[in-house]
């Protein structure tokens, strides 16, 4: 009987998932803490593991996540990892938002490719 529900498991109609992935940069107001880096002042929301939210195409939550390590790029500017792993697959476009500061919009093709990227500062 297990080894029936194994083979029916693994033939589901199911879409399956993947890991969100790129790179999310801080243009200005950010601040090296050691081996880290966040922002200051009107960015302070902004440091490793800052929630990552993923919508798909109706506009609900479809997966979370939080920014990653991070790395000083310039005198004001830092880059963080994003991971967000279990995104279902099969949405139209998928929208992540980091923060509260508004989304950014992604073709599937884009999302599971983990050609993620975008700004702020």
């Amino acid at each position: 009987m297990g080894g029936t529900w194994a083979i029916t498991a693994n033939n589901s109609d199911e879409p399956g998932t993947f890991t969100l992935t790129g790179t999310f940069s801080l243009t200005e107001d950010a601040l090296a803490l050691g081996d880290t880096c966040g922002g200051t002042g009107g960015y302070d929301d902004i440091g490793e593991g800052t929630s990552v939210t993923v919508y798909g195409a109706r506009g609900d939550v479809i997966a979370t996540g939080q920014l990653g390590d991070s790395e000083k790029t310039g005198y004001n500017s830092c880059d963080f990892a994003v991971e967000v792993p279990d995104v279902p697959k099969g949405e139209r476009f998928y929208k992540v938002e980091v923060s509260h500061r508004g989304t950014v919009q992604l073709t599937a093709e884009e999302a599971e490719n983990g050609e993620f990227g975008a700004s702020l500062g």
